[in-house]
C-alpha cells in the first residue's frame, strides 16, 4: 500500500480508496484577525471591565435625561444633603425601596450657622421604575416624560444632594457628561486624524520632508500646554456664545495634543516601510499612496485604536480642569468640569462634602477607558 500525503484519499490494493487526511486537516477554517483579537481580549478580566464601563458611559451619555431622576435645571434646597435609600421604614421591612425627604430641621449649625437639614423618615416616599417626571426629548427628537426611576409625588429626587442653587447634582453629572464626552470623543478625532496623516507621510517620505515636519513637531512638543491653553482661551470674549466657547477649546487640545500621537506613527512607519512586502510593492510599480493604504496604516491600526483610549481620558481630566477654572463651558451649558467649580472653598467642602460628587464620574470615566485601553493593548499585540 502506497500513500501520497499530499492526497486526501489513497487508493489501496483492492481498488478502494480510503481517507487518510485527519479530521482537523479536512476542515480548516482561518479565524479572522478581530476574532483572534477578541477572543484574547475577552480573557482579560480588566478589559472586560472597561469594556462594560465605557458601554454604560456611552448609553448614559445618550440617554441623561430617561435616566436622570430630577430636572438638572429646577432648583429646589441648597446644599440638601443626599436623600438616604432604605428597605427600612418604622414599620418595619419593605420589598420597595424608600426615601426620604430632606427638610430643614429649624436649627442653625453652631460653626457655620447655616440651616441643618435632615431627613424626614416619618414620610418615607416608595422609589418606582419607569414613572413620569419632567418632560425631555429622546435623542433631541422624540418628547417624552418617562424615567427610569422615581418617586411617586413627583418631587425632587437627590441621590447626590444638591449644589448650592439647590439643583441635583446626579441628574447634572448625567446630563453633563455629553458635553465631557463629546468634548474628549472629538478633540481626540482631530488628534487622530492629524496625528495619524503626519505620522506616514514624514515616516514614510522621509528625508528633508520628515526633517522640516519634525522640526514642527518638535515646536508643538516645545510649547507650555498650561499657560496656552489658559491664555488661548481666555481670547474668547465671556459674551460669545457657548458652542462658539466650547469648538475654540476643542481645537486648541487638538492643536496642542496632535504632535505626541505623530510622532508615534512615524515611529512605526519608518520600521514597516523597510518591510519586504512593501519593497515589492515598490519593485511593481504600486503608487505612494496605495502603499501607504493598503499595507502600512492597515498595520498601524491596532496602535492608533490603543492610543485613542488613552488619549479620551486624558482629554476629560484637562476638560474638567479648564471647566474647574471657568474655560471650557459656559452656562446654560452642563460639564462635570463646570460642576467643580464649587468645590473651589475649603469652608464649603468641609460643610458640604457632597459636592464633590462629580469627581466619581471623572474617575469612573478615566479608569474605565485606561482597563479598556490595557485590554487592547495586550489583545492587540501579537508578541
Amino acid at each position: 500500500m502506497s500513500v501520497d500525503v499530499f492526497a486526501p484519499f489513497v487508493k489501496v490494493e483492492d481498488g478502494a480508496y480510503v481517507d487518510v487526511a485527519p479530521t482537523s486537516a479536512r476542515f480548516v477554517k482561518n479565524d479572522s484577525y478581530l476574532l483572534l483579537v477578541w477572543r484574547k481580549f475577552r480573557r482579560s478580566v480588566m478589559g472586560m471591565i472597561g469594556l462594560t464601563l465605557v458601554s454604560l458611559l456611552l448609553l448614559t451619555a445618550l440617554f441623561a435625561d430617561f435616566v436622570a431622576p430630577s430636572d438638572p435645571k429646577d432648583p429646589s434646597l441648597a446644599f440638601a444633603p443626599p436623600d438616604p435609600i432604605s428597605f427600612f421604614v418604622k414599620d418595619g421591612f419593605t420589598f420597595r425601596p424608600q426615601t426620604f425627604a430632606v427638610t430643614e430641621s429649624g436649627t442653625l449649625d453652631p460653626i457655620t450657622f447655616q440651616p441643618i437639614n435632615g431627613p424626614d423618615y416619618d414620610h418615607p416616599r416608595p422609589i418606582k421604575f419607569f414613572i413620569g417626571g419632567y418632560p425631555y426629548k429622546v435623542l433631541g427628537l422624540i418628547p417624552s416624560t418617562t424615567h427610569l426611576f422615581g418617586t411617586d409625588d413627583g418631587q425632587p429626587f437627590h441621590i447626590l444632594g444638591t449644589d448650592k442653587f439647590g439643583r441635583d447634582i446626579f441628574s447634572r453629572g448625567l446630563v453633563g457628561s455629553r458635553i465631557s464626552l463629546a468634548v474628549a470623543l472629538v478633540t481626540v478625532t482631530f488628534i487622530t486624524i492629524l496625528g495619524t496623516l503626519v505620522g506616514l507621510a514624514s515616516g514614510y517620505l522621509g528625508g528633508r520632508f520628515d526633517a522640516w515636519t519634525q522640526r514642527i513637531v518638535d515646536i508643538f512638543f516645545a510649547l507650555p500646554t498650561l499657560p496656552l491653553y489658559l491664555a488661548l482661551a481666555a481670547i474668547i470674549p465671556a459674551t460669545a456664545p457657548s458652542e462658539v466657547f466650547l469648538s475654540f477649546v476643542v481645537l486648541v487640545m487638538a492643536a496642542l495634543n496632535w504632535a505626541q500621537l505623530s510622532r508615534e506613527v512615524r515611529g512605526k512607519t519608518l520600521a514597516l516601510a523597510r518591510i519586504e512586502y512593501v519593497r515589492a510593492a515598490q519593485a511593481v510599480g504600486a503608487t505612494d499612496t496605495r502603499i501607504i493604504l493598503r499595507h502600512i496604516l492597515p498595520n498601524i491600526v491596532s496602535h492608533v485604536i490603543v492610543s485613542i483610549t488613552t488619549w479620551i481620558p486624558q482629554i476629560v481630566l484637562i476638560e474638567s480642569f479648564l471647566g474647574f477654572l471657568g474655560f471650557a463651558v459656559k452656562p446654560p451649558l452642563i460639564s462635570w468640569g463646570m460642576m467643580l467649580q464649587d468645590c473651589g472653598n475649603f469652608s464649603v467642602i468641609g460643610s458640604y462634602p457632597w459636592i464633590l460628587s462629580p469627581v466619581a464620574f471623572v474617575l469612573v470615566t478615566v479608569f474605565s477607558f485606561n482597563a479598556l485601553g490595557d485590554g487592547l493593548r495586550d489583545a492587540i499585540d501579537p508578541y
